[in-house]
Parts: C-alpha cells; structure tokens; sequence
C-alpha cells in the first residue's frame, strides 16, 4: 500500500514599491497571478496483511491449501536414549505426559507441517488415547498398555501400531538401542492407515482460537525463563525476544531435530496440573483429564495464571469462564501432577 502526503506551496505577491522621493508620486502595487499549486509526493512503504483463504486449524497461520486432511497424532519417546527426536519440531500442538517413572511422553500432532519421517515413537497409553480424541486424529504407536491394548481393540480410536508392522512401515535405526529406535516415515503413515487399515483420511479439524494477530500480550507477569520440574525430570522454555517465541531445553540441552538440527521454537506453552495415580507395580498410570483446574499460560514473554477445562476431551485455557486465545505458532501443553503442583514444579 502507498501513503500520499500532499504540500501545498503558498502562493505570494510580488509587492513593487516605487519612491520617487515626491509627495504627489503615489504607491501602487501590482498583483502577480496565482502561480499553479506544487503537489509533492513523499511514498512510505507500509507493509500489507497478507489474506488467506484458510488457516491451519492448530496453528492459526494463513495458508492457500485446502484443508481436508485429519489431524495425525503420534506418540513420540523421550527418554534420553531417545534424543533427540526426528520431526518433533514439526509437529503443531504437542502434549506432554509422564508415563511411567519420572519421563515424560509426547503425544505430537501433525497438520500443517509433514515431516519426512518421526520417531522414535513409543507405547500409547488410554490417557494418550483420550487426547488423541480430541482432534479426531489418527494415532501411531509401537506397543500399548493392557488397558490402551483393549480400547484400541474396540475401537476407540483409528491406528497404526508398530507391533504388527516392525520392519516394514516402521523401521530400526542402528543407531540407538530397542525400545528408543523406532521411527516411520509420513509416506508409510499414510499408507499404513489408508491402504493397510483402511480409515478414513479425510476430514476437517475444528479449529482452535487465535488471537489474529501475532503481537499480544496476555496481561501477566514477565516470564522469559521457565522450569518445569517432573520429579527428577527438569523442561526449560526461554524466551526469544527477536523471534517471540520460546525455544524447549531438556534440563540444560536445546531441543533440536536429530536430522536437521532445527531447534524447536513454541508460540504458546500451556502448564496444567492435574491428578495422577500409580495403577501397578509397573508405574502405569491414570491421569485425570476432565476435572478441570488450575493452569499457567505463557505467551511472548508472559505468564497468565488461569485455568484449564476438558472440552470434547481438548485441553483448554480459560479466565472466567472465557476462552483465552492462542497465538498464532505452534502450542505445548505440558500436565504436570497436582501435587507437588503449579507453585512447587512451576518456576520463572
């Protein structure tokens, strides 16, 4: 777009004056003509808004493809013999979850942004099945739980399991030791639901709110450094204040593609404490995922104290009763237990 500025140059007699030195003599004074107004232009670049036809639905950024895909949710490894991970960068919206001990699980869902290949992906939980739900989205997994085994099988939700395809769409990497070396390329997920399990692939993903633009403020606190503390386990967030968004450590250890080197960077990051219990001798256990409670929200730089609600099984941030809006970039949502809880295992 071009800004106009227009200058009118006054116009200006041109007064003679002649003396004589005699009283008779008289002064007279000629008018000029109007000279013709000047019209300068001074142009000022002003950068435009582009328009789209559609947004990603978990990332609130424009795009001109059409979207009819579902929502592919994978449940990804994080033990440290597992990183780093292979396209966790690209994943949209990531939750993270303890599952067994003291480490943590990602469930990571992919939209926008198809990565060659992910990994190394893990065992699914019921809770992991809960969430993966909330987006209709289809789940790939290596292993389960007695209980994730049996709602699986019953159809709670459509997947792929590395159980039944090892060697063959899911494929072992020489570099790391089983259980930490499974990894399935984007071609083979497809394939493998489509073609081997026969779901449906297409769809619309109903999206989450978004602020329209990407400079906000929530209103909280300043909060450019994070620890989130998972017993033993330690996630670090900092703040970029050039980009605006957080980039993820584990303990002191940037969060980076294996095969790129790419480091992972975060619009919002959505802290929710939430009730765990221990089922068995193995540690397994069960999350409580629709209570409700409290929450931190952290957006360019700030902390928001709010809470969180279970919304056709999505986790959401809320301020009296309303929905709070996302920035547009990708989302992390990390379920800490309640106790210790947000005040102990929450620092910044």
């Amino acid at each position: 777009m071009r800004k106009f500025l227009t200058l009118s140059a006054m116009s200006f007699l041109l007064v003679i004056f002649t003396a004589c030195g005699s009283k008779e003599q008289t002064t007279e004074v000629t008018p000029m003509p109007d000279e013709p107004v000047e019209e300068i232009q001074e142009t000022e670049d002003i950068e435009e808004t582009p328009v789209f036809a559609n947004k990603f639905p978990l990332t609130g950024i424009g795009t001109e493809e059409e979207l009819n895909r579902r929502a592919v949710g994978v449940t990804i490894n994080n033990d440290p013999a597992a990183r780093p991970q292979t396209g966790l960068v690209n994943a949209d919206l990531v939750y993270e979850v303890l599952a067994e001990g003291d480490i943590t699980r990602f469930i990571a869902f992919y939209h926008s942004d198809l990565p060659e290949k992910v990994g190394p992906v893990r065992s699914g939980r019921a809770y992991h099945i809960d969430l993966i739900n909330g987006y209709d989205a289809l789940m790939v997994l290596h292993g389960w739980s007695p209980e994730a085994k049996r709602l699986l099988e019953s159809g709670k939700a459509d997947y792929l399991n590395g159980l039944y395809y090892d060697g063959t769409l899911f494929n072992r990497s020489n570099e790391r030791k089983a259980p930490h070396n499974s990894y399935i390329s984007f071609e083979n997920i497809i394939k493998g639901l489509g073609d081997e399990r026969g779901y449906e692939l297409t769809g619309k993903v109903d999206p989450l709110t978004f602020f329209d633009s990407e400079d906000v403020s929530s209103g909280g606190v300043e909060a450019k450094d994070i620890t989130i503390t998972y017993y033993g386990y330690q996630v670090g967030y900092v703040y970029d204040e050039v980009s605006g968004m957080y980039n993820r450590f584990n303990g002191q250890t940037i969060t980076a593609d294996h095969e790129t080197g790419e480091e992972l960077t975060v619009s919002n990051i959505l802290v929710a404490e939430m009730d765990h219990r221990v089922l068995d001798d193995k540690g397994r256990r069960s999350i409580n995922l629709t209570s409700g409670g409290n929450a931190i929200l952290f957006q360019n730089g700030e902390a928001l104290t709010v809470e969180w609600i279970n919304e056709d099984d999505r986790i959401i941030a809320v301020k009296d009763g309303e929905h709070l809006p996302l920035k547009p970039g990708k989302t992390w949502i990390n379920i800490i237990p309640t106790s210790p809880g947000l005040g102990e295992n929450v620092t910044y």
